[in-house]
This record gives structure tokens, C-alpha cells and sequence, in this order.
């Protein structure tokens, strides 16, 4: 059983980076699992350039990304795993640059302009996606949702968990940052995100489980 987990933050021990690991770990600690983590911000890449090459029916790059950079290894590993792991802050109502660029090479050659619309991967992955923001946390409910729906449709049976409100700077008073109720986020992220990270490793956990348990379909 593949485990791929894929950072879409800069930051690579920040909230999104911890509570990533927690769901890699997780998925890890069912026997059988072999894993790999990975960071966007390692790679030089860019978005889908809008070549089609991936929908040319006489070419070798047929439901593959042709573009060649430091993400084509990643997309291969990434159509071969049994479960995917992607984690990413929310900025301005929407996941990274990176992540988003990440995820029009996966998911655009993976679907056709035909009329029965099948994914063309080999086969379906399990995905976890996790979310942290610093907003509320019903703030993004139907962003989410319509991610993991596509991630669904295109990829495999999706699910996310979520970290709100969480902790960014140790000294606030260094920032530009007055809108937040500082006694509040630093006792949240003591209290609620290693919470939240506990969430994290079980979905990453029955993730792996589900693969693990024979049900893959």
C-alpha cells in the first residue's frame, strides 16, 4: 500500500506541516504502508500551461501531464498511490499557489472532453485532504465541499479535516495582526490543535484502513 503526502505550505513546521504529519503518520501506522512526504516548496514547477497534449488520442502523453519539471516524478507517484495526502493553508479562499498548480496537472489529464466524463487513471485512490485557517470555522464549509467533491470524482473517495483559528506568529505584538484576540488563538492552538491533529491521524489512519481491509475499489 502506497502512501503519498503532499505540503502545499511554505512552512514546513508551522500548523498545516504538523497536522499533515499527523495524518502521514496515521496512514503509516497501518501495517503494510509504505510512505514518502513531500513538499511543494522543494519543487520547481508550474501550473497546467494549457497545452491538451494530455488529450490527444495518438499521443504518448494520452491522460498524462507533458510538461517536464520537478513535479512529473511527484504526479507519477501521486497516480500510483493507493492513498494521497494533501495539506494546505487557506489563502485568500483558496488553497496555496502551489497546491492549486499541483492539482491542475493531476486532476485536468485525468478527465476527458467525452461525453461519459470517466476519469482516466488506472485506478482510485483514498484522499485526505487537511485545511488550516485562521478564519472561523464554518467560514470555507463550501469550498471544502466542492474540493473534496472534485478530488472525488477525479482521484477517489474523498474526506478532509480541518484546524481554525490557528496560532501564526509566537509574538503578536511584533505584527500587524490587532483583529485577533491573542489570549484566545494561543489558548486554542494549546487546547484544540493538538486536537485537531488527533483528527488528522485517525482519517489518515482509516484511510490506509480501508485500503489495508480489501474494500479498494
Amino acid at each position: 500500500m502506497k502512501v503519498l503526502a503532499i505540503l502545499g505550505a511554505g512552512n514546513k513546521t508551522r500548523n498545516t506541516a504538523t497536522m499533515l504529519r499527523s495524518a502521514f503518520d496515521g496512514a503509516m501506522s497501518v501495517p503494510g504502508a509504505e510512505g514518502e512526504l513531500l513538499s511543494l516548496f522543494d519543487l520547481t514547477f508550474k501550473g497546467c500551461v494549457g497545452c491538451h497534449a494530455c488529450k490527444l488520442l495518438d499521443e504518448k502523453h494520452f491522460a498524462r501531464c507533458a510538461l517536464k519539471d520537478d513535479l512529473t516524478p511527484v504526479l507519477a507517484k501521486a497516480i500510483e498511490a493507493d492513498v494521497i495526502l494533501i495539506g494546505s493553508p487557506m489563502y485568500f479562499n483558496d488553497v496555496t499557489g502551489a497546491t492549486r498548480s499541483f492539482l491542475e496537472r493531476l486532476f485536468f489529464p485525468a478527465i476527458t472532453y467525452n461525453k461519459d466524463r470517466t476519469p482516466t487513471y488506472p485506478k482510485r485512490a483514498r484522499v485526505g485532504w487537511v485545511f488550516t485557517m485562521n478564519a472561523p470555522g464554518d467560514f470555507y464549509t463550501e469550498f471544502f465541499k466542492g474540493l473534496v467533491g472534485s478530488t472525488s470524482w477525479i482521484i477517489g473517495d474523498a474526506e478532509y479535516a480541518i484546524a481554525y483559528g490557528t496560532q501564526q506568529f509566537e509574538d503578536y505584538s511584533k505584527y500587524a495582526a490587532t483583529m485577533f484576540d491573542v489570549e484566545t488563538v494561543k489558548r486554542r492552538h494549546l487546547e484544540q490543535f493538538p486536537e485537531d491533529c488527533k483528527t488528522a491521524f485517525e482519517m489518515g489512519k482509516r484511510l490506509a484502513e480501508t485500503i489495508g481491509g480489501g474494500t479498494h475499489a
